[in-house]
């Protein structure tokens, strides 16, 4: 089975799924009536509606593998639930433990087709996945495809389960698997960050605040807080995703439990739990749980902060590496590309660009999420699928990029020393350091002469006999201005 899609000018058009290889179908029905199924598809009547119906971005929910690992977990879950509470015969389990296992292992991917973007609140992208299960448990038990009389889609697969409890759940559960490999990468990116900073890390340079000098540190403080800062992120990520441990399997249609035997709902975090390795855990009121989008706010809104952080980073080393001649040229990054088509030897910092760009993406994903969070009605948010869609983009995005920051940029970070110490040569922000001497009065007046006169500060203050040799040295040691603490980092 192949989806065809095309771009013409801005539209998006899509031809309809192909017919099977050897052309033959299956005849399978719902309640609107009867439909051919390509003989070899794992999908049922209800997903190929779902492919006529939802043609509108060419992003399948296969795009995100996770996702569809997602699906064979909860529907794993809640069979293994059932089975538990006596609704489920033992040999429909095992023909679902076997499907699970094959769809957690990779295989079928190519069967998951929907759109993300579709109505109806994920029903089609549930029934994909109740239909694929269903078909691949029947062949790997020695059964054909359509053979439902052995394993139903509904009855079994999504059995004491609606869309409106199974959808978001699985959501969740693609969220956090896909987590962790966010969360290794950010730690890998923070990594780098400080062994280039303990590199550098005796060496003195100025600080500034709103662009304009401020008082001495050294490039090791300064690389060393952004791997603090991105630390700050990781923990940030880590808290945010216990917001998605609360699950609603159970609730059903609107959280009543509706068609849930007792006990299921427990069974079902309980084995999910075990499943992925994590407290998964039943929403203490299902109804809140079914319409509340506070895991989904929460998470995306940890995904933005962490946008915003790469995007702080990525503008200060733009800033830094700016030049080479007419700019701060505090910093080389690697050279990967010529930068102009005009402008020969131009080299232009297209890493730390691209974070950018990345982030102002996370950072719209996180309103879209913002606005379906709080536009469903009543019992139930029907525009779930955009948020799951575009949280698991951002994971993607961040993840991707963090690498690419890492490999292609800070490992390769240089330090211009003699430009800096030219900065601290000519600097009058270590003015400062006189406040407690002489006052913030005399000080500034040493200041503005400096300015003035075009001298550095320290000619300034021998000329004035302000400070002895001795004072000086000891005083407004650069060094000593940055209170740099060794202890604090790897090279002492």
């Amino acid at each position: 089975m192949a989806l065809t899609v095309f771009f013409a000018g801005n539209m998006l058009l899509s031809q309809q799924p192909t017919q099977s290889s050897t052309g033959k179908t299956r005849t399978e029905k719902d309640l609107l009536g009867e439909k051919q199924i390509p003989a070899d598809a794992y999908y049922g009547v209800q997903t190929q509606r779902a492919l006529e119906n939802f043609q509108l971005s060419g992003i399948p929910i296969n795009h995100y593998p996770e996702f569809i690992q997602a699906w064979a977990i909860v529907k794993l879950a809640a069979a293994q639930a059932n089975t538990d509470v006596g609704a489920m015969k033992p040999e429909r389990l095992a023909a679902i433990e076997k499907a699970a296992q094959a769809v957690r292992d990779g295989k079928y991917q190519d069967q998951f087709m929907v759109d993300w973007y579709q109505g109806g609140a994920g029903t089609s992208t549930n029934m994909n996945a109740n239909e694929v299960l269903a078909n691949v448990g029947l062949e790997l038990t020695g059964h054909k495809k359509g053979e439902y009389q052995f394993l139903e889609p509904h009855d079994d697969l999504n059995m004491s389960q609606s869309t409106n409890d199974s959808y978001p759940t699985a959501i969740k559960v693609a969220l956090i698997l896909r987590n962790d490999k966010l969360v290794d990468e950010l730690q890998k990116l923070s990594a780098s960050f400080r062994t280039k900073g303990d590199t550098y890390l005796k060496v003195v340079k100025m600080g500034r605040t709103e662009l304009q000098d401020a008082v001495p540190m050294t490039v090791g403080q300064e690389l060393n807080a952004f791997a603090a800062s991105l630390d700050g992120e990781i923990a940030g990520l880590r808290q945010a995703e216990k917001s998605l441990y609360v699950v609603n399997m159970g609730a059903t249609a609107i959280g009543t439990g509706m068609n849930a035997p007792k006990g299921y709902a427990e069974k079902c975090a309980a084995h999910m739990a075990t499943l992925m390795g994590k407290p998964i855990v039943p929403a203490d009121d299902m109804l809140a749980a079914t319409w509340d989008q506070q895991g989904f706010v929460v998470y995306s809104a940890a995904l933005k902060s962490t946008a915003i952080k790469l995007s702080k980073i990525s503008s200060d080393l733009i800033l830094l590496a700016s030049g080479p001649r007419a700019g701060l040229n505090e910093i080389d990054l690697p050279a990967l590309q010529p930068g102009s088509s005009i402008m020969p030897g131009k080299v232009n910092p297209v890493v730390p660009e691209v974070v950018n760009l990345v982030a102002f993406r996370v950072m719209g994903n996180d309103f879209v999420t913002t606005i379906a969070a709080h536009s469903g009605q009543l019992q139930l948010n029907a525009y779930e699928p955009v948020e799951g869609l575009s949280m698991m983009e951002s994971q993607e995005l961040l993840n991707n990029t963090s690498k690419l920051f890492r490999t292609k940029c800070v490992d390769g970070i240089t330090v211009d020393e003699k430009v800096l110490a030219h900065y601290m040569e000519t600097t009058v922000g270590i003015v400062t350091a006189l406040n407690p001497i002489v006052g913030y009065e005399k000080a500034t007046e040493l200041a503005q002469e400096a300015y003035s006169s075009g001298k550095g500060i320290l000619e300034i203050i021998r000329e004035k006999h302000v400070l002895t040799e001795a004072q000086i040295q000891d005083l407004l040691d650069p060094v000593k201005l940055t209170n740099l603490d060794r202890s604090k980092y790897v090279n002492k």
